[in-house]
C-alpha cells in the first residue's frame, strides 16, 4: 500500500467522545485502582523526562517516572547517538550544564562518548554509545530515589476543574491511577497537555511539521569519503535514476565502535505523526528508505564496499508534532536576535534546522554574521514557555514546549531538552515545597536553584 494512501485516504480525527475517555474527573476515576501517589509524576522517559524526574527527586520530591517502552532515554537511545546543543554553533564555550552535562561528562570520562564537530556548523556534539546512555539513566534514576515505571502508557489525565491531579496509565495488568500534586508532560507529543485540553499548535494540512527520519547503523566501514563528496555522490546517483533517495544530504559519521557508522539520511515527509495510520506508514517507509540508502552506500560510496546493515532505529525519529501554546510562545526573532529573558531557565545556540525543505535542509544561525555564518551567540528560553495558559498543576518540557515552528526548529536539540527537563523538575519540587502553583513560583529563586545545580544561565 502506498504511503499517500495512509496519509490522505486514512486521515482521522479524534472521535467526538474522545475527551470522555482521556479526560477523567477524580470522581469518574474512583473505580480505577491507585498504583502510586507522588508529589511529582513525570510522563515520558526521554531526555527531558529523565532529567525532570532525577532533579525533582534530588530536590526532595517523591517522584515517579512513567515510560511506555522498556528503557529510559527516549529518542536519544532509540534513534540518535549524538547530543547537540551543549555548545553553540561557532564556539567551543559550553552553554549547557546541569544534569545533561553530568550524564554527558560521565560517558566522556568512561570512554563511551567523544566530542565531535558538525559538518554544517550546528556546534560540537557529544557522540555516545546508546547502550551506555541507557545504563547512565538507570543509575541516576535509581540513585536519586525516583520510582521508575516502564511498560506503562498514559491513557487518561485526571482533571479536577482546570487542575491536573495525576494520570491513568495502561499496563499489562490493566489501568491504574497515578495520583500527583504536580505533573510534568515530557511525552514529546504533548499527550498530557492534549488530554487536559491545553491550547496547542496541532499538525494539520495548513500547519505542516518537520519530517521523520529512520536512522541506521552500518558495520564494516573502512575509510569513508568526506561529507561533501558523499552529497555529490548522492546527487549523481539520484540524478541517474539508479536509486530512490528522497534526501540528498545528511550525515554518516563515526561512532565509538570501530568500523560502525551512524547514518542520518532518510526523510519521510508530509505526514501527521499523531495519526496512527500515518505513523505506521512512516515506520515502514523509513525502513524501506534505509535499505535503499544502504544499497547506495555499498554500491557507490568508497569505504562502504564491505559494509552491512546492523540495525535501524527502534522507531522513526520524530522532530515535531504537537506544541504547547504556553504563557510565552518562543518566536523566530527571539532565536535569530539572541534575545534574553528575566525568567530564562536554559540557553540555546543551535541554529534553526528545518528539514521541511524538500531534499535539503534550511539552516539559519543565531545572531548570524554578515555572511550568515555562526557567531557562537545564544538566546534564553523563558520558564513561561513550559507553563500552559489555562491548565494548572502541569508543566510541559522537551520538544513539545511553547514555540513557533521556526523557533522550535532550533530549540528542540537534545541538550536543550535536558535543560528544560532539569528546570521543570526543579520547578515542580519548588512548587510542592512552597505550596505555590507552578505558574506563580518565584522564578528568581528557581534560577538560583538551577545555578546551584550547575545549570549555565
Amino acid at each position: 500500500m502506498a504511503l499517500d494512501t495512509f496519509t490522505s485516504d486514512l486521515i482521522i480525527d479524534p472521535p467526538a467522545t474522545a475527551w470522555d475517555l482521556v479526560r477523567l474527573s477524580p470522581e469518574a476515576a474512583e473505580h480505577i485502582p491507585v498504583l502510586w501517589e507522588a508529589d511529582v509524576a513525570v510522563v515520558g522517559g526521554g531526555s527531558a523526562g529523565c532529567a525532570a524526574a532525577v532533579v525533582a527527586a534530588r530536590h526532595g520530591a517523591r517522584t515517579i517516572l512513567i515510560e511506555a517502552g522498556g528503557f529510559f532515554g527516549g529518542t536519544a537511545v532509540a534513534v540518535l547517538d549524538t547530543m547537540y546543543g551543549f555548545f553553540p554553533a561557532g564556539s567551543e564555550e559550553r552553554i549547557v550544564g546541569g544534569i545533561g552535562w553530568e550524564v554527558a561528562r560521565a560517558m566522556l570520562d568512561a570512554g563511551d562518548a567523544v566530542l565531535r564537530g558538525n559538518t554544517y556548523g550546528a556546534g560540537t556534539g557529544v557522540t555516545y554509545e546508546p547502550e551506555a546512555l541507557k545504563i547512565a539513566w538507570d543509575q541516576r534514576i535509581l540513585n536519586s530515589g525516583v520510582r521508575p515505571l516502564l511498560h506503562a502508557r498514559m491513557g487518561a489525565v485526571l482533571l479536577d476543574g482546570h487542575t491536573v491531579r495525576g494520570v491513568v496509565v495502561l499496563t499489562r495488568r490493566g489501568p491504574f491511577r497515578i495520583l500527583a500534586d504536580r505533573v510534568i508532560d515530557t511525552s514529546g507529543d504533548a499527550d498530557v497537555a492534549w488530554a487536559a485540553g491545553c491550547a496547542l499548535e496541532m499538525p494539520s494540512a495548513q500547519r505542516r511539521v518537520q519530517p521523520l527520519t529512520t536512522t541506521f547503523r552500518l558495520g564494516g566501514v573502512g575509510d569513508p569519503v568526506k561529507t561533501a563528496e558523499l552529497h555529490s555522490l548522492m546527487r549523481e546517483a539520484a540524478g541517474n535514476g539508479d536509486y530512490t533517495l528522497p534526501r540528498l544530504e545528511g550525515s554518516a559519521h563515526y561512532t565509538v565502535l570501530p568500523g560502525v557508522y551512524h547514518t542520518n539520511v532518510t526523510r519521510v515527509s508530509g505526514i501527521d505523526p499523531t495519526n496512527p495510520w500515518a505513523a505506521t506508514a512512516a515506520e515502514i517507509e523509513g525502513r524501506k528508505q534505509a535499505a535503499e540508502y544502504t544499497r547506495f552506500f555499498r554500491d557507490r560510496v568508497p569505504g562502504y564496499e564491505n559494509s552491512h546493515l546492523l540495525n535501524t532505529s527502534v522507531w522513526a525519529g520524530t522532530r515535531e508534532t504537537r506544541r504547547l501554546v504556553g504563557e510565552y510562545v518562543l518566536q523566530k526573532d527571539d532565536v535569530l536576535e539572541a534575545r534574553q529573558f528575566d525568567d530564562a531557565i536554559a540557553l540555546c545556540g543551535a541554529p534553526i534546522e528545518d528539514h521541511d525543505g524538500g531534499d535539503a535542509t534550511i539552516w539559519r544561525y543565531v545572531a548570524a554574521g554578515a555572511d550568515g555564518e555562526p557567531t557562537g551567540r545564544a538566546y534564553g528560553i523563558p520558564y513561561r514557555s513550559l507553563v500552559p495558559q489555562d491548565i494548572d498543576g502541569l508543566l510541559v518540557a522537551g520538544r513539545c514546549l511553547s514555540a513557533t515552528h521556526d523557533a522550535h526548529a532550533s530549540a528542540r536539540s537534545i541538550a536543550q531538552c535536558l535543560s528544560y527537563g532539569h528546570a521543570a523538575g526543579a520547578a515542580a519540587a519548588q512548587s510542592v515545597a512552597t505550596g505555590v502553583p507552578l505558574r506563580d513560583i518565584d522564578t528568581d529563586a528557581l534560577r538560583a536553584t538551577l545555578i546551584g545545580d550547575g545549570v549555565l544561565l
